[in-house]
């Protein structure tokens, strides 16, 4: 039939209306999707303030509220506009407990404006499908069910659970840690309940690895030579010796004889397993091991993969192929591709073999290929993943490997030796998975028992024990899994976590290696309470979070018995800090001992020193104060200018030529001055009436993309002059090349804007008649329209604020009145013409 698309209101979601029938009835459609979650938990406002509250309050006191996951994409506004009026709603989320949590976020937005229904009519629907397949949508369709709440509360249970205790643990460890030392080089010391004791794996390989001692051992190692050309190497039965003069006593003993005799020949078929089906876990340990991919970007690609409908759904921990499923249809669509037809078709006309029985987790099936794709069409890493999946899938379906193992046991002397060879009798999944077939070896002498052969030498070999290596990500995953932490779809994210936070670093071969701030970490938890870093008490806490699932255990309860667990321990751990600041004490320097004197303090006059690692701060050491500053930019001295109302010395924080940069006093960053101020403000935000880098003196006019920014000038930048908002990343560059760029005290007529002064260099005027000064709007003046050019700054990181806290994005506004500024030179609307001349 006949479908008509168009974009959302918020610009990201698309909307698709057709006519049909649904439930015997002919119907209007209306088909839309949501970015990942609509809604966020998070504590109320003055529960956000790192300085104002005792996290131990956060464990019970602090409420807490849904809030817009996005607030730029309008989600919850988008989907009421597209509800309003509808009868019936189709629920078609990812089918797993995060999905059936959406679910009821979206109900939540949506049920207030829908038709009300009659007493005993069925409004509410759930899709279950496995992969995005005409069959499975129709066969979906056709068997539409309910939401289930209770796998809903469980990850709101979840989400509560570690907002909560991630936040407690986090904000007083790193305040307290950040305010004594200068060089621990993580902006956040961050505790997660399934974070750290992912991270307590790595550091426990490193301790065993740190405490490893060598030790020596003797092998003894005999050849002998079955024809003249050939020799053949024998594996001693003792393995090996600890004793040197035991070692040196058997070789005497062997030594003596001139032959070694076959004492028995055994063959035996043995066969190597195909796969199971595949489930996430199995996929992301091979996505690092054998693809190099890390597992947060792996499962990106599988996601863009099963959204694009070339795979089903990558989130599941079933490894056993349901009843019902077309195998052979699922094995037909690859039988034109080059790189595995002819194993394919061999399949279809032999008949394809029973897969092994998995587990069955109830979730959804293993992963699997749903249509034929090609290199040119998945490119690069997708393609990768995309062939690997291919190939485990029919791997599934093919035969087991068989192979002939020989094993001949010889005499010499007393002592046993043998010798084992492979020789492959039918390959099976190993064609299709070439890295697991039986490798090639030498082919062992015919030989009955009762034969000699001339031994070619004996020899002592001494060797020493090896270390074991560190964790790579697979080996971690699997220990993740094995402990219950993290589900199938958050392992990645714990695993890119403590990357982030510079607690481990990838080495080659993916190997994880613990920094010095983890490893004292995880020392301090041990020392401390063993069970915030051992995974125990998580694994606990999800058997709980299960229980909710399946509708056996009471929400309320198992939130609040878990807490009240957290809570005690956080307790005991702020009572007991010192010994964990023993530890750091001996690995990290005091804040007074790092960074580089840069400016002076304005209460005691004396310079302050600038800490660059991360998070980069001043501190004054004889205040023995510290101060939060921009975050993701350079901080140089400003010209040694003060600030006119603590005496600080200013210092100028840049994102790079390409960016921007603005002067800010270190005090007043920390200590808004001004009610209309709030912390983490720079002198481009700052209220002072007559301060000459405030926003009042250098503030020219609205910003022409967001709702609250202000264009300021940035004094710094000529002889490229630019301005630049003071909330967003936008910059407009103009009058490049000229001398001089002042804000005047005067303002448009037009659009309120305040007007500037532009001297520019006789050479280079672009002005009429050699005239090298002008005044007037950069919006509205004829003469300067050529010379402004909109860009948006090239920032490092899109957090360029300091200070802790979250900072929520902003709606994209075009001329509307900046609120509530105190700000003399408040500029009018921007007229939409405007915006559009710089859009």
């Amino acid at each position: 039939g006949n479908m008509s698309s168009r974009k959302g209101l918020n610009g990201a979601c698309s909307v698709h209306e057709y006519t049909g029938s649904f439930v015997g009835q002919s119907a209007h459609f209306k088909m839309t999707s949501v970015c990942g979650h609509v809604m966020t938990l998070d504590f109320i406002g003055k529960y956000n303030s790192w300085d104002k509250v005792d996290p131990a309050e956060l464990f019970s006191k602090a409420p807490t509220e849904k809030k817009e996951a996005n607030p730029k994409l309008t989600m919850v506004k988008f989907l009421q506009v597209e509800g309003r009026g509808c009868d019936c709603i189709v629920l078609w989320l990812d089918c797993d407990k995060e999905g059936e949590n959406i679910c009821f976020e979206v109900l939540d937005a949506v049920l207030p404006v829908m038709n009300k229904p009659r007493s005993t009519e069925r409004t509410i629907y759930r899709a279950k499908f496995s992969s995005i397949t005409d069959t499975d949508i129709c066969n979906a369709m056709n068997h539409l069910g309910e939401p289930n709440r209770n796998e809903a509360l469980s990850v709101d249970a979840r989400q509560e659970l570690d907002l909560r205790i991630g936040c407690a643990f986090t904000r007083f460890q790193t305040k307290y840690f950040q305010g004594k030392y200068g060089n621990l080089d993580s902006s956040l010391i961050s505790f997660g309940p399934c974070q750290t004791p992912t991270l307590g794996f790595c550091v426990e390989r490193h301790d065993k690895i740190q405490s490893f001692k060598p030790e020596t051992y003797w092998v003894l190692q005999a050849k002998v030579n079955p024809e003249k050309e050939s020799s053949l190497t024998l594996d001693w039965d003792r393995v090996r010796v600890f004793d040197r003069e035991i070692a040196q006593m058997f070789l005497n003993i062997t030594k003596m004889a001139k032959e070694a005799k076959v004492e028995s020949v055994s063959k035996k078929e043995k066969v190597k397993q195909r796969p199971l089906a595949l489930n996430t876990v199995e996929m992301l340990r091979v996505a690092s091991a054998a693809l190099g991919m890390g597992p947060q970007h792996a499962m990106q690609i599988a996601e863009r993969l099963y959204t694009q409908g070339y795979i089903s759904y990558p989130r599941t921990e079933t490894t056993h192929y349901p009843e019902n499923f077309d195998l052979k249809g699922c094995l037909r669509q690859q039988a034109n591709n080059p790189y595995w037809a002819e194993t394919v078709k061999a399949l279809l006309s032999e008949g394809i073999n029973r897969p092994r029985k998995g587990h069955d987790a109830g979730d959804h099936p293993p992963i699997t290929p749903m249509r034929a794709a090609t290199e040119a069409e998945l490119g690069g890493d997708g393609w990768r993943l995309y062939e690997y999946i291919t190939r485990h899938f029919i791997a599934t379906v093919s035969a087991d490997c068989k192979y002939l193992q020989t094993t001949i046991s010889f005499s010499i002397g007393p002592e046993r030796f043998t010798c084992i060879g492979k020789v492959v009798t039918s390959p099976g999944f190993t064609e299709i998975m070439p890295w697991h077939s039986i490798p090639l070896e030498e082919s062992l002498p015919h030989c009955e028992k009762g034969d000699l052969f001339p031994i070619g030498e004996i020899k002592l070999l001494e060797k020493q024990t090896s270390p074991p290596d560190y964790l790579t990500e697979a080996e971690l995953i699997t220990l993740m899994e094995k402990h219950g932490i993290g589900t199938d779809a958050s392992i990645p994210v714990h695993i890119n976590n403590i990357c982030q936070r510079n607690y481990v670093t990838v080495e080659s071969g993916r190997r994880l290696k613990p920094t010095n701030l983890g490893i004292v970490l995880v020392h301090g938890y041990y020392k401390i309470d063993a069970e915030l870093v051992l995974p125990t008490i998580r694994s606990a806490v999800e058997k709980q979070l299960n229980l909710i699932a399946l509708g056996k255990a009471n929400y309320h309860q198992v939130l609040e018995h878990t807490l009240d667990i957290f809570k005690r321990k956080f307790h005991y751990f702020v009572d007991s800090i010192a010994g964990m600041d023993e530890l750091m004490e001996v690995s990290f320097s005091p804040l007074a001992a790092t960074g580089k004197p840069l400016s002076r303090c304005g209460k005691c006059h004396r310079f302050m020193k600038y800490i660059q690692a991360k998070p980069s701060r001043l501190h004054c050491s004889h205040c023995d104060d510290t101060y939060s500053l921009p975050q993701n930019g350079t901080i140089k001295l400003y010209k040694e200018l003060r600030c006119p109302l603590d005496d600080f010395e200013l210092v100028l924080w840049s994102s790079g030529s390409r960016g921007k940069s603005y002067p800010l006093c270190p005090y007043c960053y920390n200590h808004p001055p001004f009610r209309d101020m709030k912390k983490g403000m720079g002198c481009n935000e700052c209220t002072h009436p007559t301060c000459q880098h405030s926003l009042s003196m250098l503030g020219i006019g609205q910003c022409v993309e967001c709702e609250n920014g202000v264009l300021v000038l940035d004094s710094t930048s000529g002889p490229k002059w630019k301005m630049a908002c003071n909330k967003c990343n936008v910059i407009v560059h103009f009058f490049e090349n000229a001398h001089k760029v002042r804000v005047s005290p005067e303002t448009c007529d037009l659009c309120d804007a305040a007007l500037v002064d532009v001297d520019f260099n006789k050479a280079k005027s672009p002005l009429p008649g050699d005239e090298t000064q002008h005044s007037g709007c950069v919006f509205c003046d004829p003469v300067f329209q050529d010379l402004v050019e909109l860009k948006h700054a090239a920032m490092r990181h899109p957090m360029h604020r300091g200070g802790q806290g979250k900072r929520q994005g902003r709606g994209r506004g075009k001329g509307r009145r900046p609120g509530g500024r105190l700000n003399p030179k408040k500029p009018k609307d921007k007229m939409a013409a405007l915006a559009a001349y710089f859009v």
